[in-house]
């Protein structure tokens, strides 16, 4: 016997349940397409900030720290006022008020912000930075912090990270250097122009235990510069600060 032929009614509820069949496929594929577009994103981000990473570190290993961004002359004369509070912790809770901006001395918490051991790190963004009482502890034990303004462009920033690069053998711990952000919230802003600011805490010589000889040093820089680290450095040495041989 022959199959009835299907009623015009029912030929057309067929033909739109084809329709929505291949409508929620496409709508499938969609969803699929779209969710992979968003994994891909997901993995991309952090790759890319990865490789611009190693892109910009690639830039400046075959350069001298000197010969990193701009040339000494950016940097105004160094200053010195008499330094105090060696040996002078506060709990770690306190925060403490510093006179200058940024400060080259002063009380400080009784832990280092970085320690000269391996794994340490030598630069810091806004989101990761240390608390200045920490960082006042590592000028005490010798370091010497490169303070950038939070709002440099990203060569400046690119700069300042190979520089930074230049003093990752912490196996040797004269290479005792930070680089960290100096925010609204720390204190004053730098004086005009100057975005860069190089502090060191000095005993007054390489040995010396006279605390009457200790000072604060400060250089001022408009834009980064490996010449202005290295001289500054070479000048106020590791070993020229309070407690230069003390564990942090």
């Amino acid at each position: 016997m022959a199959k009835p032929a299907k009623s015009d009614r029912q030929a057309k509820i067929d033909a739109i349940r084809k329709q929505q069949k291949g409508a929620d496929k496409r709508r499938g594929y969609a969803i699929v397409a779209v969710c992979g577009v968003i994994a891909a994103a997901i993995i991309a981000v952090p790759l890319y900030g990865i490789i611009s990473d190693e892109v910009e570190s690639s830039q400046y290993s075959s350069l001298a720290l000197d010969e990193i961004g701009a040339s000494a002359d950016v940097c105004g004369e160094i200053t010195t006022e008499p330094a105090a509070d060696s040996g002078t912790h506060v709990p770690q809770e306190q925060q403490v008020t510093y006179d200058t901006a940024p400060p080259a001395f002063g009380p400080h918490w009784n832990i280092a912000g970085v320690a000269p051991v391996s794994g340490a790190r030598e630069f810091y963004t806004v989101e990761d930075r240390p608390e200045l009482e920490a960082l006042v502890h590592n000028l005490e034990h010798g370091f010497t912090v490169l303070w950038y303004d939070e709002d440099i462009d990203d060569e400046a920033m690119a700069d300042l990270r190979g520089i930074a690069d230049k003093f990752s053998d912490d196996s040797n711990r004269r290479n005792a250097f930070i680089a960290a952000p100096w925010t609204s919230e720390d204190g004053e802003a730098f004086p005009d122009d100057q975005d860069i600011a190089l502090t060191h805490w000095s005993a007054g010589g390489a040995g010396e235990s006279d605390t009457s000889l200790q000072v604060g040093v400060w250089q001022y820089c408009s834009e980064p510069s490996g010449a202005a680290v290295e001289a500054f450095m070479t000048e106020y040495p590791q070993q020229d600060s309070p407690e230069p041989n003390t564990a942090l």
